[in-house]
């Protein structure tokens, strides 16, 4: 049995706010297959796992290393 957590499911507004971008920049990246950001469709409404956000802000971090 799947045991995914729905709390951490973010509406796409949500996501975009969070990831500072625009709803409909996401809509893009969803059909242009731009950047590889995973999605949940339940019906029509698309939702964004937290965890998956966070791994895709990972991933597109430039720079950033401390000097020692």
């Amino acid at each position: 049995m799947n045991t995914t957590d729905t709390t951490q499911l973010r509406s796409r507004a949500d996501a975009a706010r969070y990831l500072g971008v625009a709803p409909q920049t996401l809509a893009v990246w969803a059909c242009t297959q731009r950047y590889h950001l995973p999605l949940v469709k339940i019906g029509r409404h698309v939702k964004y796992r937290q965890s998956d956000l966070d791994a895709f802000i990972e991933r597109n971090t430039v720079g950033g290393e401390e000097l020692q």
